[in-house]
């Protein structure tokens, strides 16, 4: 098993950041890949960042690219997210994801976090 802690969430005006941290532990081996999703209310969960333990690849939704960067510390069982230059749609619930198989197809029965809150004012 596989247990996932985020932090860092919270209220920015619009055009600010925020840095989202998300620790890993458990099985911690067994990750192939890391990744955030988000949920607005209303709306479905949906992909926003990951990235490969073996090859540091990272994939991002194009409504974040350019403004959204994920990192990974593989000695620390973490990842991050770098929010910049934030818009009100970016509000929503941003939950952190580890999968053990390769790629970045996240099933519901993958690792999944507890979800930490980002609110952007306009």
């Amino acid at each position: 098993q596989v247990q996932l802690v985020e932090s860092g969430g919270g209220l920015v005006q619009a055009g600010g950041s925020l840095r989202l941290s998300c620790a890993a532990s458990g099985r911690t081996l067994s990750i192939y890949t890391m990744g955030w999703f988000r949920q607005a209310p209303g709306k479905e969960r949906e992909f926003v960042a990951a990235i490969s333990r073996s090859t540091d690849t990272a994939y991002y939704t194009d409504s974040v690219k350019g403004r959204f960067t994920i990192s990974r510390d593989n000695a620390k069982n973490t990842v991050s997210l770098q929010m910049s230059s934030l818009k009100p749609e970016d509000t929503a619930v941003y939950y952190c994801a580890a999968t053990v198989r390769p790629g970045i197809r996240f099933k519901d029965d993958d690792y999944w976090g507890q979800g930490t809150q980002v609110t952007v004012s306009s």
